[in-house]
Order: C-alpha cells, then structure tokens, then sequence
C-alpha cells in the first residue's frame, strides 16, 4: 500500500506544479497590463456621439481612445444613465450597434473599423500534379493559416487583397504566392528540394538538428508508418523498416514483451545489449522483471510475461521514433549510450483556428495459421505387444494385456478401425467394453480460439499564437488466442506548449497508461504451461474429456488428469491457475526555455517516468508443482527521475556558423519489489496470504541509483557544407567504487556534403554526403554488483556478509566505435542510398567468477573481455513509378553484423556460460561470437558420418565434450517496404526476413521423442530402423552401420535433450510482416457532414511465412525470468496472425 500512496502523492504533486507554472506563466503575462474589462465606471450621457462618449470616458479613466475621423461621422446617439458598470460592458454594446472594434494596448484603446473577411481557396500540388495533403499555408506575417486535407484543397480567409501566402510541405521547397482579388481557385505547384534531406531529426538529448549536419547514421520511422497495422505493441511497427534493427521476444502471450537491440549483442550480460528508448526526453526503463521462476525449462514455476515498460505506449500518440543506431549518435547519453539510442516524439497540439477531433477506431483478429506438422496416424502407446505380437492398446490392465495408458508418447497402434477398452469420462476410468480406436485430429487446436481486439482512439488539439495542446484517450481490450487470456489498457495523454512571452515558453508532456487483466498465460516448458500440454497431448484423446476440470465430487480439491500426474489439465491452466496484472506507468516531463540574450538559449527540464505492477500467481490444488495450491504475490515499483539543464549558443560570422551547448543531468532510480508467497492453501480455491498452512515467505530487494553528468557539444561548420561535432560527457556514477566511479565519453562526427563542395548539379547526382565518426561510450552496471560491508537481508533491521568479493577498480563496459558512410541520391531524386560501415569494440566485460570458499567468498565481479562487432547497414529507397495517377515508393533494408570474442580471463577456462536454455548454452570463447549455441553434439568419424554403438544407436559423446553447434544471431538480415497510390487509394506492405542463423528446439525435441510429428512415420511399418551412420572397429577403422532396432529407440536416442545438434534447426525466414489497403473517402463527399477525412482500411501483420523451422514460428527466444534468451526455443505459444480493418475521421 506504500507504494500506492507514494505512487499518487507524486501523481498529485506533478499535477499541482504543472498547473502553478501555467497560471504563474498567466499572471506574468499580464502583470503590467490592467484589463478595460476590469475597470468599473459611471457613465452619465444623453444623446451623445460617439466623440463625446470617448471623451468622457478619457476624463474618468486614465485610458486614451486613438482613432480615425471617418469614425466620427457616425449618426449614431448613445445614452448612459449613470449605471455603475464594466468599461468592457459599455464598449461591447458600442461595438454592437456600430460594427466598431476596441484594441487595447496598455493605456491606450484603438478603435478599429471591421474588415470584411476575404476567402482564398485551391489546391496544392507536387511537380506531377499529385495532390499534397498535409501542406500548411500561412498569411505571411500573421499566425493565420491551414493545411492542406487528403486531396491537397484548402481554404483559408484573409483580411484584404493582396495578400502573400506561404506554402511549404516537408521535401519541397518553400514558395511565396500573392493571391489578388478573383473567383478562381489556386493551382499551387510545389517544387521538390534536391536536398530534401536536409530536413529537421530529434537527436540525443532531444536537440533537433538538420539531417545533413548529422556525421552517424540515423532512420526515422513516422507515426502513420509505424501504425499502419495497429501494432498493440507499438515496436512491431519497426520490424523491416530499420537497417540493423533486430526486435527479440519470447512470443510468450498477448503482451509479448520485445527488445530492440542495434549492431549485435556487445555485452556478455542480455540485459545490458538493449537499446536507450527515449519519449519526448523521458528515459524509459525496458527491464523485465521476473515473475520468480528464472528458467523457461522445468523451474518450479513457469516464467510468466508482465510486460515492460515500452510495451504500453499507445502507437496513435507517436509522432515519429529516430533510431541512433551507433555509440556516435548516442554519445550524449554516455554511460546508457552503447547500444545506441531510440528517440520517441509523441504528437503535439497545431496552431489552427478551433479545435481538431480525431477518432481512430480498429477491430483486428489474430488467427494461428502454422502448426507442427502432427501426425494422427498412431495412437499412445510404448511398442508394447500382445501375445500375437501386435501392438495394442490398453487404459489400465485388462483382458487385452497391461496398461498402456500411462505413457505420453505416441508409439502405439496405427488406427485401423480397431477396438479397445479406453478411458471414458463418464466413469472416469476404464471403458465398461472396448471401444474405437479412433485419433482426434483438432484436440489441439479446437483449445484455441480467434483472438480479438478492439482499439479506440479520440483525441484533442488545437492552438493559437501563444500556445497549443493535444489530449488523447485510447482504450485498448484484448482477447488472446489462448481462452481465459487478455488484458485491457487505457491510455491518456496530454501535450501542451505555452508562450508566457517572447522569450519565455513552458512545455508540458504526460502520458498514463493503465493496463490489467485477469490471467496472462504461463509459458516455457513446465508441467503448468500450455506449451506442456499441446507437446504431451496424445492423438487419441478427446479434449473434451478435460473440460469439466474437476473430477466429481472433489470440485477445487482434485483435477481430471486421466493420462499422468504430470499433465495438467489444459482447462484448469486457464481458468484456475491464474497470473493477474494491474499496472500504472506515468512518463512526462516539464520543459522550460528561455532566450537569455541575442544568440543564448536555456532550456530547463524535469522529467520522471514511474512504473508500478500489482501481480499476483494462483495455483489450485492437484496442480503438478503444488498438490495443495499456492499463491503469490508481488508488488513491483521501478522510477527513474531526470533533471537536466542545457544552455546553448549559436551565431554564424559570414561563412561560418557556430553552435556549442553545455548542460548537466541528475538522474535518480529507484527499484523496489515486494514478494509475499504461501505454499499449501487451507481452503482450497481462497487465495490470501492469511489462508496458507505456514507462515508467508517475505522477500524484498531495494536497488537505488543516482547518477550526475555534465555534457558538452560544439558544432563547426563552413558553407553550409562541411560539419564537424565535438561532444563529451561526464558521468559519476553510484553504482561504481568512489575511488573510480567518474568516467569521460568523448566522440566526434563530421559530415561532407560534397554535392555541394564539387557542384555536382546536372551530373545525374542530386545530393551527395560522406560522413565519419569516432566515439567512446559506456554501458554501466546495475547497482550492489560489488559490496564492501554489507548485503541485503530479508529479515528487519539486518544484514549479511557479502558472498561476493569487493572490487574496488570495478568500471563500467567501454564501447569505442568507429562509423562512416555515404548518403546519396539520384536520378532527380528517384532513388536514395544510404551506406555504412561499422565497428565498436566493447572492453571491460562485466564477468562473475567462481571462488574458492576457502577465500571467504563464492565469487568475485571482474572487467575482463573484449566483444568486437563489425558489420554493414544500407538502405535504398526508389520510387519506382511517380506519374499523376499512380505513385509507388519501395525502401529496400540490408544489414551484416559480425560479433567475435576477443579475450577472457584466465581463470574462467577460455569460455564465460552467459545463459542456458534447455541443454543449450549460449558461450563466449575466444575467437567465437558473443551469440553462439553451444552443446552435446554426434559423435563423428573423421569424414563426418554419425558413429553407431554395437546397440544401433548413435553413441554417446564423451561427458563434457560441449561443442559449437552455431550461431543465435543470422548471417544477414532485410526488409522490403512499398507504398502505392492510386487516386484514393494507398497501398502498402512489408516483406522482411533473415538469413541463417540457428534455433535449439526443445519442443521438436519431446515431440519427436513422443513419436507425435509425421517425419517419425519412417520405420513404423516394421516397427524397427536401421540409423544412416559407421560404427568404430576394433582396429580404429570405420564400417557401415547394418543393426537393426526398434523405431522407438532410435527415435529417442536420436533425438534426445541433449543432442542439441539434432534438435536445432536454421532459422532463416522470410514474412510478409505487413499489408494495407486504405481508402480515403473524397473531400466532396464530406461536405456539409461536419468531417473533414475520412478513411476506412483493411490490414493484416504476420500474414504469412516461409521457412524449414518445424515448429510455430522461428522468430522467437527463451523467457528466462527477465532475460530473453536468443537461439533457444523452449515451450513455444502459437504465432498468430492478425487482420483487422481500421476507421480514422477527423472533425
């Protein structure tokens, strides 16, 4: 409850100082200025004009009317009986009968004559007579204007001709139109920029600079991108649109948490590969944190997906994201910069007259396409014959011989239109006579169900010269495919800008979200995931045997397990064994700049981002890990808070321009989480801490961090055309020793637009730029990784001694990088590259060692390692068909990454084990990749045949002898994006895929043992195979292998566990990730209705695949507690697919 008070207390206080500074801003503003609307006066005239009405008043007030003699001439009389009343009241029934209006500008009133408003109206175009929607037209002079809708029209109002109206859109130049009096409509054509690159990004630290200025390689993905399939994970939206992007997730159920890594694992700790997610200049924390159970494989529990803290922001808020793909972009972030940088800018309000609704409303289905290919040709059995040497198949002994229906495996009697005595659910128990033998081929995938989801969004913006505002509310509500499962998610935001005066702005951002459900699925591969029950599942048993779930008479108490204690009943694992979730992320900030003096600049921020998760894990009684049920409860609170301060100074002196910037960042963390469990409830299906047969497990752990930085930047630049950075950060660091916990980050970028320096126009090369930089930056540790007094205890007021041996040289991770690159277009601007190369070598990797314990201590926390990647990103962009009637775009991704161990300490024995999954284990060796697989393999003959034992079976390797089996990360990844116009409709998809790389499954691996997949056919007919391998003679020679054995013995040796080799598969892919068809409906149509656009579009994400990877899907990884573990399939859910249609309109 603690955290609930603490978590509305600073809820409460950020809404309070937000709204003092706006009010404060108000008062400012107006100080020296006393409203006529608040001056009280006795006016006492009779038949009066207007020249002795003003007169009067000036001789009552301190205030002076300026105005014209034509405003004289008026006939009309005014007669004031000496009423007390407002100066505001008296010169609004003035302005009423004469059309007159008042200006008041200190103690001065101008009287104005009203000007009739002039209408301009056309349409704005591109070169090929193309509509362009979303260009703004602006009154020169004035903070009047429009924007264009989706057929390019506008129509705004003026107050005289002639007037010079603006027109600019993003990629084309600016033009300068003077409209004069007439009744026809403009036909405005604007030119394409050559140097449309020079457009304006969000870089570290939230500074916008031109893109041409930039010396590293950046992508920017747009909103309208990014949710042009309604992700309801805004990230998914990036998949094959960024080169050198990679978005890992376990596919562990409908949150599906993701991590974005860029450039290759550099760290030998998972956690630490992830990218820096940035929104709006909030640091947002990616860290998982685990449900308690820290393995996807046989733990006492099943890992279970609460989601992160990315996975919850609302895609129709986001602007635009700009990836920073390199340590050089990211530089300014310092000790968070290794990994690159994701900066998040949410929508904000535009300056227009009135206020702008728009509602966005999609209904989507998710529909598993793809299953292991099952066999339902044989039944369950173990090879077990009768007396007539046939196999057969008997639940519990009977007349037909000893049981059979114990096992899970499918080695039994092909159906053939036999009979015999089975389970039957209503004895529960043997049938009473025998009965058909018959395979039920959906009693796995009639468990699923059609997921839905159903997301509304409305929100609000408008604006004016002194400031504008968007709010936003959004209610997400999904049903997964797995019964029972989903959760629902409310979003708010609000953006507001404010102008107090010429030099003072104030800026506020908030975005809230709020996201439960009442069971999010278990996953990996323990007796209590579904992911268990779909692999031990049988072909000849009825799903609907299981789902009354108890067993009679014993309701709560007992399931129905018919088959083994060790298959829980699907239907008890979603509907009793339940995680809940109940969650509240708040990310905002408060934003203050002020022009202190010609050329100076001072921006003020304070931002927080606050995360807190309510959980809860029920199990009932008879569930395989806890016969008398168990309950757990958790209570997670994460906060990072940032202040930072940022003064900067630009001037430019002929040729020259010149901009530097200093600032400085308080950040502070906070990590709390409580966890409270009982094992063995008293009453069954009552799930309290107070209801356990013992006394509750308590455990808390507390992570508090500050960290205190000072930055520098300095830009150079001559012409317009030759750039260079320079930047540098300090970082003093908590969570390293005093002696050693300051650390300095330098980089430098340069850029050459060299169609420029060379003139290359009319060459066939629009624009032409090379670019370089050089940065080092760090990755630092969690806190408490080395304690010199203490650790952390459970019980109150105490303490332990720390297991750990103190480093007082501990550091955090370097990364120094190395990047260049060249962007060009060409052929008038129809095609576009971008090339880079990198390296960035990674040193002091942060390693736990073992100790003796004679030393006193388990381990010891050292820096030692080097991880190098290098690799190649391009991009290629063409516009393969641009004429008036139809326009098709086509971004073409392709990216190489290399990773290589350099060196390990000496006393780890050449390698550091940095996960296991299964009995896959992901290994550093020298001169090997920070990602490779590493496990039991075949043994072999030197000419690389399987050897054989005399038995038949493929002999046992030498216990120990762990081997490289591949590569988690592929050789090569890409992506397709295409976007096509024709009159009113928009056509877009997305093909993206990879290349090589493996995946270990343990899931191939228990349904190939269990006889359950169609390639175990071979060999049934006999009931016996012969392996394809040599088996070792006496005299060291090889020969072929002639035994013979049983097909079920093979099969089980073959593929064992811990043949890793045998059970991994490559996991190259190609998808079509998206498709979209979208219709706008004619603005002509709309007339009169109130709505400015409409548009209604049809889509579908992940809707088909390619690839030899036997099981759902090989996108996917190991949940591990909080780590995602790649390579490694272990108890994978279905992938689905989703289609939905999606309706936009803006009022």
């Amino acid at each position: 409850m603690n955290t609930k008070l603490q978590f509305f207390r600073k809820l409460c206080a950020y809404y309070l100082l937000l709204s003092f500074l706006l009010l404060t801003g108000s008062a400012i503003a107006s100080t020296n200025n006393k409203n006529f609307n608040e001056i009280l006066i006795k006016l006492s005239v009779r038949n009066a004009n207007l020249a002795d009405v003003f007169s009067e008043i000036e001789s009552k007030t301190e205030f002076t009317f300026v105005f014209d003699e034509t405003v004289t001439k008026s006939k009309e009389k005014f007669n004031f009986m000496g009423k007390k009343q407002r100066l505001s009241t008296i010169l609004g029934l003035i302005s009423s009968r004469t059309g007159l209006k008042f200006q008041q500008i200190n103690k001065t009133i101008s009287v104005l004559k009203a000007i009739p408003q002039q209408k301009i109206w056309g349409k704005v175009l591109d070169d090929e007579k193309l509509p362009l929607p979303g260009a703004t037209i602006i009154e020169k002079g004035t903070s009047n204007g429009v924007t264009t809708d989706f057929d390019g029209n506008f129509s705004i109002s003026i107050s005289s001709y002639p007037t010079i109206l603006e027109v600019s859109f993003m990629g084309f130049k600016t033009q300068e139109i003077t409209a004069t009096s007439t009744d026809e409509p403009l036909e405005i054509i604007l030119q394409e920029n050559a140097n449309a690159l020079n457009e304006v990004v969000v870089t570290a630290l939230g500074i916008k600079r031109e893109e041409k200025q930039l010396g590293f390689s950046q992508a920017t993905v747009d909103g309208e991108s990014l949710s042009q399939t309604a992700p309801t994970n805004w990230s998914s939206g990036l998949k094959g649109k960024v080169a050198g992007m990679n978005i890992s997730s376990s596919g562990s159920g409908p949150i599906n948490s993701q991590q974005i890594t860029l450039r290759g694992n550099s760290s030998f700790d998972l956690n630490g590969n992830y990218a820096l997610i940035v929104v709006d200049g909030v640091p947002i924390n990616t860290e998982m944190t685990t449900s308690g159970s820290g393995s996807a494989y046989m733990g006492e529990d099943s890992p279970i997906d609460y989601g992160n803290g990315i996975s919850n922001l609302n895609f129709d808020d986001i602007e635009s994201v700009s990836v920073l793909k390199g340590p050089g972009a990211a530089a300014l972030y310092g000790s968070r910069a290794a990994n690159g940088v994701l900066m998040i800018t949410t929508k904000s309000g535009k300056k227009s007259k009135g206020l702008g609704i728009t509602i966005n409303s999609i209904t989507s289905f998710d529909r598993i396409q793809r299953w292991p290919d099952y066999q339902y040709r044989y039944g369950q059995g173990n090879n077990y014959t009768n007396a007539d040497g046939e196999l057969y198949y008997s639940y519990g002994s009977s007349e037909d011989g000893g049981s059979t229906g114990g096992t899970s495996s499918a080695w039994g009697p092909e159906f053939n239109d036999q009979e015999f005595f089975q389970y039957d659910p209503s004895v529960q128990g043997q049938s009473l006579e025998r009965q058909e033998w018959r395979p039920y081929k959906d009693n796995r995938k009639d468990f699923w169900q059609t997921g839905v989801t159903t997301q509304n969004n409305i929100a609000i913006q408008g604006g004016g010269k002194d400031g504008s505002m968007r709010a936003s509310l959004a209610h997400t509500k999904n049903e997964w495919i797995m019964p029972n499962t989903g959760y629902e998610r409310v979003t708010a935001s609000l953006n507001s800008k404010y102008n107090i005066s010429e030099k003072i702005s104030l800026g506020a951002v908030v975005n809230y979200n709020n996201q439960w459900s009442d069971n999010l699925p278990s996953t990996g591969y323990n007796n209590g995931s579904i992911a268990y029950f779909m692999i031990f599942q049988n072909p000849n048993v009825d799903l609907d045997w299981y789902r009354p779930i108890w067993q009679e008479g014993q309701e709560n108490i007992q399931q129905i397990q018919p088959f083994s204690s060790y298959i829980d009943n699907p239907y008890l694992i979603a509907y009793k064994s339940l995680n809940t979730l109940n969650s509240h992320q708040i990310v905002g900030n408060l934003n203050a700049n002020i022009k202190l003096a010609p050329h100076f600049n001072l921006m003020l921020r304070t931002a927080i981002n606050t995360y807190n998760q309510e959980r809860e894990q029920k199990r009932p009684y008879s569930i395989n890990r806890y016969a008398e049920g168990y309950y757990q409860t958790q209570d997670v609170f994460k906060q990072e808070i940032n202040n930072d301060f940022l003064l900067s100074y630009e001037n430019k002196f002929k040729d020259f321009s010149l901009s530097a910037s200093i600032g400085g960042n308080n950040r502070t963390e906070k990590r709390r989480l409580n966890n409270a469990s009982v094992t063995g409830l008293v009453v069954p299906d009552v799930y309290k801490l107070s209801n356990g047969k013992n006394a509750p497990s308590l455990y808390t752990s507390d992570q508090n961090k500050e960290v205190n930085s000072l930055y520098g930047l300095m830009t150079w630049s001559y012409k317009d055309q030759i750039f260079l950075d320079i930047t540098g950060r300090n970082d003093w660091s908590s969570t390293l020793p005093k002696e050693n916990w300051s650390f300095f980050y330098p980089s430098a970028n340069t850029s050459f637009i060299l169609s420029d320096i060379f003139n290359f126009s009319g060459k066939g090369i629009e624009y032409l730029k090379y670019r370089f930089s050089y940065a080092q930056v760090g990755n630092d540790t969690s806190p408490y990784q080395t304690r010199k007094y203490y650790s952390q205890n459970n019980f109150p007021s105490s303490a332990t001694v720390p297991t750990t041996l103190y480093n007082r040289d501990f550091k955090p991770e370097i990364s120094t990088s190395y990047e260049t690159g060249f962007e060009a277009r060409f052929l008038n601007n129809r095609i576009s590259l971008d090339a880079t190369v990198y390296q960035i070598s990674t040193e002091n990797q942060i390693i736990a060692v073992p100790l003796n314990w004679d030393t006193g201590y388990s381990s010891a926390i050292l820096n030692a390692g080097k991880v190098r990647n290098r690799g190649i990103e391009l991009t290629l962009t063409g516009k393969i068909i641009n004429n008036d009637k139809l326009k098709w775009s086509s971004t073409l991704t392709w990216s190489k990454n290399e990773g290589e161990v350099f060196n390990l300490p000496d006393n780890i024995e050449n390698q550091y084990i940095i996960d296991q999954g299964g009995q896959a284990s992901l290994i550093a060796k020298v001169g090997g990749s920070p990602t490779a697989i590493y496990g039991y393999k075949f043994v072999r003959s030197p000419e690389g045949q399987i050897v054989y034992d005399s038995k038949g079976l493929p002999a046992y390797p030498e216990s120990g002898d762990i081997r490289y089996v591949g590569d988690a990360m592929p050789d090569w990844r890409a992506g397709l994006y295409n976007q096509i116009t024709l009159g009113n409709f928009d056509f877009s998809f997305t093909l993206d895929g990879q290349y090589g790389g493996i995946i270990y499954s343990q899931t191939h691996h228990k349904l190939t043992q269990q006889g359950k997949l169609k390639f175990t056919y071979e060999g049934r007919d006999n009931m016996s195979i012969v392996g394809d391998g040599v088996v070792l003679n006496a005299d060291g020679s090889y020969s072929p292998n002639t035994t013979e054995v049983a097909v079920q013995e093979w099969y089980n040796r073959y593929y064992r566990r811990a043949n890793v080799e045998s059970n991994s598969f490559e996991a190259s892919y190609l998808k079509l990730r998206e498709i979209n068809l979208q219709y706008r409906f004619p603005a002509k149509w709309l007339n009169n209705t109130g709505i400015q656009s409409l548009s209604l579009s049809a889509f579908g994400r992940n809707v088909a695949m390619l690839t030899d990877f036997p099981i759902y899907d090989p996108e996917t990884a190991a949940l591990n507690g909080n780590r995602i573990m790649p390579g490694v399939e272990i108890g994978q859910m279905p992938s689905p697919a989703t289609y939905g249609v999606n309706l936009k309109l803006s009022l």
